[in-house]
């Protein structure tokens, strides 16, 4: 029988996702050859202790847990959207975590990126000099072996998150609000068919080389592509963030799965404190958080803004006046460029 859910929302990982229904019939995917996912030697959810530690504190509200599964059931981007500091980015890392998916693959967008820059980077210039140089060592008159376009390309995290991976991998596209106004219409047709071409490779192809070895984003390992076309087996866990700060096409909108990211109530505070203290805070962690929670119903606070407060406190030997004007300065309110009133 089908588990629900897969992602549970707790701290230790497991072979959940092993138990995922099959697809809808419009969203199956035949992509192969399969490929096994790669794992991180320390931790699957990152790469970097910050983003070890944040997949393991993360605490998901029980409105996460059910949109994340939604979106992994239908094969849909999840679409995160809220204030900053609410843990759009660190959801895909705790979910990567907790289903055992390896490490999360990440597209910063910026107001340059385009569909391009995520499903491969190619060099010419690179193959160009490679070429030079192989022909200058070769004696008189011997004709200089071609340096392959596959040496000189590498997928990006897009184009690498659909490759035919047996188990789905997490990618997160960061900040897609920041993007050029092409960016969320040109990903429609990739997400929505869960393939693509490379150029290069489709034109120097032939029936006697159909495959060339590839660079996949992140690591020097190589993943065979056939004919120059990748399809994806497992859809993707795929993450799109943005801080609300556009509106997205109709089509772009309906072909994902849409949370939105409230800032913590008290109860979810506390739990993201224990998390990530170890335990219950001391009295003047407790205070630090119920001022947090008061200054948050006059404009936007970012929850590392209070951790930072905390840890501060916890380190210091500073006399308790100098910890609340501390405290005052670390948790302005975003945007804020004056010194904020006194809290």
């Amino acid at each position: 029988m089908p588990l629900w859910p897969v992602y549970t929302g707790t701290k230790e990982p497991h072979d959940g996702i092993e138990k995922l229904p099959d697809p809808p019939p419009w969203r199956a995917f035949d992509g192969g050859p399969a490929l096994d996912t790669p794992a991180d030697d320390a931790d699957t959810a990152a790469t970097s202790p910050d983003r070890t530690h944040r997949a393991a504190t993360y605490r998901a509200t029980p409105q996460t847990v059910q949109l994340v599964n939604a979106a992994l059931y239908l094969r849909r981007p999840l679409l995160v959207t809220g204030p900053p500091g609410t843990g759009k980015s660190s959801l895909a890392y705790a979910v990567a975590r907790e289903l055992t998916l390896g490490p999360v693959l990440r597209w910063n967008i910026t107001s340059r990126s385009t569909l391009h820059d995520g499903l491969y980077q190619y060099d010419p210039l690179s193959r160009l000099y490679a070429a030079r140089q192989t022909a200058a060592a070769q004696p008189p008159g011997t004709p200089a072996p071609e340096s392959g376009i596959a040496d000189h390309l590498r997928l990006g995290p897009l184009g690498t998150a659909l490759l035919p991976y047996a188990r789905p991998r997490a990618l997160l596209i960061d900040e897609i609000d920041k993007s050029d106004l092409d960016l969320p219409n040109d990903l429609l047709n990739v997400l929505e068919e869960g393939q693509y071409e490379i150029p290069e490779l489709v034109r120097s192809c032939d029936d006697h080389h159909p495959q060339a070895m590839v660079m996949v984003d992140g690591t020097h390992e190589r993943v065979p592509v056939e004919r120059g076309r990748v399809r994806c087996r497992a859809f993707p866990f795929v993450v799109l963030t943005s801080n609300g700060e556009r509106e997205f096409p109709p089509a772009f909108l309906r072909r994902c799965v849409t949370l939105r990211l409230l800032q913590p109530d008290d109860s979810h505070l506390a739990d993201i404190v224990r998390a990530h203290f170890d335990g219950e805070p001391d009295a003047y962690a407790q205070e630090l958080t119920d001022r947090f929670l008061s200054r948050a119903r006059g404009g936007d606070l970012a929850t590392d803004q209070l951790l930072n407060a905390i840890y501060l406190a916890r380190s210091s030997d500073l006399p308790a006046d100098s910890l609340h004007d501390l405290a005052e300065h670390l948790m302005p309110y975003l945007g804020e460029t004056q010194r904020p009133d006194a809290f």
